[in-house]
């Protein structure tokens, strides 16, 4: 069942993580989900050069 609840809110992630509910804010839970969809893929989740680290579309999932 977690797991389920897991690929639902990984799916709701794009290469560039998407808005959510809260709007476009990066709280720990948005990250925390956008660190774990990022590695599951093999990959780590980046704050964009210049980015707005208090902004969930300011991270992209990149390659290690």
């Amino acid at each position: 069942m977690k797991a389920l609840a897991l690929l639902i809110g990984l799916a709701s992630l794009s290469a560039c993580a998407t808005a959510e509910a809260n709007g476009d804010v990066a709280t720990y839970d948005t990250l925390k989900v956008a660190r774990a969809a990022c590695l599951a893929k093999g990959r780590e989740l980046v704050l964009n050069k210049e980015g707005d680290e208090q902004r969930i579309s300011a991270y992209t999932c990149q390659r290690k």
